[in-house]
């Protein structure tokens, strides 16, 4: 264990695997021919496939039953709920604003496939989600932006309230920021004297098996910020959310080193793809 100014870390399985890393490009072909329509020089050079009435019926009718599509969709979700909507679909109606005029279910289903699950496509990050064939700028911007709007409902709903009252909740807000990550990530929730929640930071960013973490860095947010108490959390890329051996002494160190100074250590969350682990119920606070 590494004390000062190193970092501790540590390890974890290494079964799962990480996103490609790809540069963020432009919109994609698939993306933008969609929504182009046929040109001046087409129609002034009397282009057949431009003046065919034929295309032009068979691009009508695919229009009515693209339109056709979102309006069973829509009412659906309004008779039944959201909850009568597949994963695929609650992505098709993500995708309506970014794909206006083209079938989004296939890309919704493309989407699905490549991160796993609607929570792995909402955590994805924007270079991966545009190199999704049929995906652009538009679909990564509508993708990152409702995440960003279920993290921030999660953290409001839990502002103001006593956190550890509000366990399921506060699971879900974490599983929000951090469950289908694929890289190790270590978060600190800090708590006033009422267990409410004051600020949500993350300490470090690593890779799929390790992450840093700096005590010296956490006791002197604590201070900074004049938290009462605090909950750790990090996620687990492989999915395993038991606690290693490093885990427990990083745990054991933070609390020793805030205890002499009023700041309690509440619990330390292990976040997976399926779930959670809880280090105080498990006994190791």
């Amino acid at each position: 264990m590494v004390r000062g100014d190193k970092p501790l870390l540590w390890e974890l399985g290494l079964e799962a695997t990480s996103d490609a890393a790809v540069s963020a490009t432009a919109e994609s072909s698939a993306e933008s021919t969609s929504q182009q329509a046929p040109t001046q020089a087409d129609n002034a050079a009397g282009s057949p496939k431009g003046n065919d009435p034929k295309s032009h019926n068979n691009n009508a009718d695919k229009a009515l039953a693209r339109g056709g599509h979102r309006q069973r969709l829509r009412h659906r979700l309004l008779e039944r709920g959201e909850e009568a909507l597949e994963d695929y679909e609650v992505l098709e109606f993500l995708l309506f604003a970014a794909h206006t005029r083209s079938d989004t279910k296939p890309l919704a289903k493309r989407l699905l496939k490549r991160f796993g699950s609607l929570s792995g496509v909402l955590s994805a990050p924007v270079d991966a989600l545009v190199a999704v064939e049929g995906s652009g700028s538009a679909t990564a911007s509508i993708i990152r932006a409702t995440a960003e709007a279920a993290r921030r409902f999660s953290y409001q709903a839990l502002s103001d309230r006593d956190v550890l009252s509000s366990w399921d909740q506060l699971m879900d807000y974490c599983a929000k920021h951090m469950m289908g990550l694929a890289h190790e990530e270590f978060h600190l929730l800090f708590l006033d004297i009422k267990n409410r929640l004051i600020a949500h930071e993350r300490q470090g960013r690593g890779t799929i098996n390790q992450a840093p973490v700096y005590v010296r860095e956490v006791t002197k947010r604590a201070l900074d910020l004049h938290a009462s108490a605090l909950i750790m959390v990090h996620n687990h890329p492989s999915g395993d959310t038991q606690p290693s051996k490093t885990d427990i002494a990083l745990t054991q160190e933070v609390h020793r080193t805030l205890k002499p100074l009023g700041v309690a250590v509440l619990d330390h969350v292990i976040i997976g793809r399926f779930g959670h682990t809880s280090m105080r119920r498990k006994g190791l606070i």
